[in-house]
């Protein structure tokens, strides 16, 4: 009787919690999937390599778990932009992952560095054909750039029917560069049939969507860029920047020269 109650005593002692000896983890409590969750959206919304990379080598789990094939695969832009004074065997390796577990803008970059800095054309336009066939802009746009020049191989390797296809394709998707190439491409019947008042027409949408796009990153509380309506009679009207703006790359399609002014506030002094 007295064996039973001390073996039925041992085991309600060893199915009692230990004590913690610190304070609880309560990170270590939290499930993979709303972690890997929170770490999507860091990589698709970071706005540089460093806001990434400093959870990344926060600890161990967060390490393991930031190089998921599901984090990797979301990761923007921004997140790869690495600097060129900051390429590294490393960074290469990154990307790479990022390439591996499907990520498009990773498979552009990656594409581009190694295509015009790493000089290893096969594999970067490769890379670039790869993004291009799930209908990336900018990828169409380089791989259009290169069978225009002919880049990585001879004269006689430039297609320009292929650069106009190509570019056509950029442009169909929104990309302006692509959409302003196209534009000059047939007003100047170069790679396909001229067509003037067609090209004239891209060209004014292309320069249209880069204002646009130039004006939707100014100040909400002071417009970017403003109209001087007559400063002088005998001239025509300005285009001004508002102090602290980084400017307009408008290109000037039309022989249009735009002359800017930049505003300074006036003191007393």
């Amino acid at each position: 009787m007295c064996s039973e109650s001390t073996n039925t005593h041992k085991r309600q002692k060893r199915m009692l919690p230990e004590k913690p000896t610190g304070d609880p983890d309560f990170f270590e409590s939290l499930p993979d999937d709303l972690v890997l969750s929170v770490l999507t959206k860091l990589s698709s919304t970071a706005t540089s390599p460093s806001d990434f990379i400093s959870v990344l080598i926060t600890c161990k789990r967060l390490n393991g778990l930031s190089l998921n094939s599901s984090v990797l695969s979301k990761a923007s832009n921004k997140t790869l932009s690495v600097k060129a004074k900051n390429w590294c065997d490393s960074a290469h390796r990154f990307l790479k992952r990022c390439v591996d577990a499907g990520n498009i803008e990773a498979c552009y970059t990656l594409g581009m560095i190694r295509f015009y800095c790493l000089e290893n054309r096969g594999s970067g336009a490769s890379l670039m054909a790869k993004a291009a066939m799930k209908s990336h802009a900018p990828s169409l746009y380089s791989l259009a750039v290169i069978q225009f020049n002919g880049s990585g191989g001879t004269k006689n390797d430039k297609d320009l029917r292929a650069g106009v296809a190509l570019c056509a394709r950029a442009a169909f998707l929104g990309h302006i560069d692509g959409l302003r190439e196209l534009g000059h491409c047939l007003q100047d019947g170069y790679g396909v049939k001229q067509n003037v008042t067609e090209g004239r027409r891209f060209l004014v949408q292309a320069n249209a969507r880069e204002l646009a796009a130039v004006l939707s990153n100014g100040n909400n509380k002071q417009p970017l860029l403003t109209w001087n309506i007559n400063p002088v009679p005998s001239q025509p009207p300005q285009l001004r920047i508002i102090s602290g703006s980084s400017g307009c790359p408008l290109l000037s399609d039309f022989g249009v020269i735009f002359r800017f002014k930049r505003l300074t506030r006036r003191t007393g002094l």
